[in-house]
């Protein structure tokens, strides 16, 4: 029986996320998906939201990313052939020094996916396609068996640890017995899908939103001839809902515009629905969920496949940590940071999708009115985490532990320029070192850590992190904050790094 350090179900975004973050800690990882091609559906064009584009410049795609999609979409409102209003989402929202991105990135899913192939095959790592996970039981104290299907037949394999990344309709959630909370509106259902479009100039997002005549939203798709369409699906003779076609869709086009817009050349057509459902529980042993199959809800708010990077995120580095040795208690952070986001993501979403339905029935703006600065996601944190420890008591005024670690170009002691998210860029823990009197303990917890923390001395307190003495900030490897401690307490560092590492980090020197 061959056997891996972890398998991944579903090779979406959350499941490649994870694998990269594995594989460049050398983690034995495969990857599997059930379908027997890529797809080159667009499914979350929403966009990518400025925190899961932090994640990206951390895992090295961000060049990439931003090449192959636009911050600057216009959303056009029509009523019928008659244009009613027009605006950029987040115009304002500039750049800053402890928030680079700040605006939503708009580009096909799939090309999302196809980067993040490419940064995996880097690592040596390739998608098993027409691979089916079937069943899998944890019989073993210390390992997953997992059964396989193929065109070749099955295959068994033995795993450390499973993910399932699966999707909605997740085989791995249905097997562990995890409840998927929730409702279903089967009435209010969109026709969705990637066509080509005659009679538009594709530089802006086109919205007919009409309680009569049905919802039509155009989209062009960055770097491609094809738009994603959603509609109000027309009824047949007997008033049922059509399905899913190029007929079907521009019959919806012609009523709800009046305009002379031809829809043709359909590559993917499908049905969506609201949904919102979510697990009561992320593990089960040395079983995982994440993304999708953890949690299911509308489109508006943009906060799908970015939920399901982030999930990955967190849990990707707490794995490679446990594989290596360090206190396995350390995965149960994961259900415990990320269930509450999953909790927040469904509200936020819903939300989201009620403030559209109030502007379409006051007839002037569209879809921008599901996303705000909470939708961006830089806001989220983990300050109520086990993981997150504030040792500065009443003189904590800055940043928090459990914050999400703020970048900044600065001055390191030696007078150079340093950019914190370039510090922070790789799997290790970061500890920042806020003002001269850090000096000691920097070097104190340098001499008694192991490889994977790096520490940076800093010459001044940039104003993103808002502290107002010489401080230790610790970072862990997903960009969050997970210690503040006065500039002397190398012994806190330590400590902190010792109770994750499974004891292996010594006291601090006298």
């Amino acid at each position: 029986m061959d056997s891996v350090s972890v398998l991944i179900s579903g090779a979406g975004p959350t499941g490649l996320t994870l694998g990269l973050e594995l594989a460049r800690r050398g983690v034995a990882v495969r990857i599997i998906d059930k379908e027997e091609s890529f797809t080159t559906a667009s499914r979350g064009k929403a966009g990518i939201q400025p925190r899961t584009l932090e994640v990206f410049y951390d895992l090295g795609v961000i060049d990439r990313v931003l090449a192959s999609g636009t911050q600057r979409l216009p959303f056009r409102r029509y009523r019928r052939d008659r244009l009613i209003n027009e605006t950029i989402p987040y115009l304002d929202n500039a750049p800053t020094q402890g928030e680079p991105f700040r605006r939503l990135h708009f580009m096909p899913q799939s090309r999302v996916e196809e980067i993040l192939r490419e940064r995996l095959a880097e690592y040596g790592v390739a998608v098993e396609l027409g691979t089916e996970l079937v069943e899998f039981e944890q019989t073993d104290v210390d390992r997953v068996t997992a059964t396989l299907a193929t065109a070749q037949g099955t295959e068994q394999l033995s795993a450390a640890y499973l993910v399932g990344s699966d999707g909605g309709r997740s085989l791995v959630r249905k097997q562990l017995g995890i409840s998927f909370e929730g409702f279903t509106e089967e009435e209010k259902q969109l026709i969705v899908g990637d066509v080509q479009i005659d009679g538009l100039a594709p530089d802006a997002w086109y919205q007919w939103l009409d309680l009569d005549l049905g919802v039509v939203m155009l989209c062009p798709l960055s770097g491609t001839r094809s738009w994603q369409i959603q509609a109000t699906p027309p009824v047949d003779a007997d008033g049922r809902p059509m399905e899913p076609s190029v007929q079907a869709l521009q019959r919806a086009v012609d009523r709800a515009t009046g305009m002379p817009i031809r829809v043709h050349d359909a590559t993917w057509l499908s049905t969506s629905r609201i949904n919102v459902r979510m697990a009561d529980r992320l593990r089960v042993g040395r079983v995982f969920l994440a993304g999708d199959a953890a949690h299911v809800h509308p489109v508006l708010g943009a906060l799908g496949a970015n939920t399901g990077v982030q999930d990955a995120y967190n849990l990707g580095w707490k794995l490679a940590l446990v594989l290596a040795g360090a206190v396995p208690e350390l995965l149960d952070t994961y259900q415990e940071e990320r269930l509450p986001v999953a909790r927040w993501t469904l509200d936020t979403s819903v939300a989201s999708t009620r403030a559209v339905f109030e502007e379409m029935t006051g007839g002037i703006g569209g879809a921008e009115a599901g996303l705000t600065q909470e939708t961006l996601q830089l806001g989220l944190e983990y300050r109520a985490s086990s993981l997150s420890r504030a040792m500065l008591g009443e003189t904590d005024t800055g940043v928090q532990a459990g914050d999400r670690a703020p970048d900044s170009v600065c001055l390191d002691m030696a007078g150079q320029l340093v950019r914190l998210f370039d510090v922070f860029r790789g799997p290790h823990f970061t500890l920042l070192g806020f003002g001269a009197g850090c000096e000691t303990a920097l070097r104190e917890v340098a001499a008694g850590t192991p490889d994977d923390l790096r520490t940076c001395l800093l010459g001044e307190r940039p104003a993103a992190y808002g502290l107002g003495a010489d401080t230790l900030v610790l970072v862990r490897p997903d960009g969050y904050i997970g210690l503040t401690a006065p500039s002397g307490d190398s012994a806190a560092v330590l400590g902190y790094l010792g109770s994750l590492l499974g004891g292996t980090v010594p006291a601090a020197t006298a």
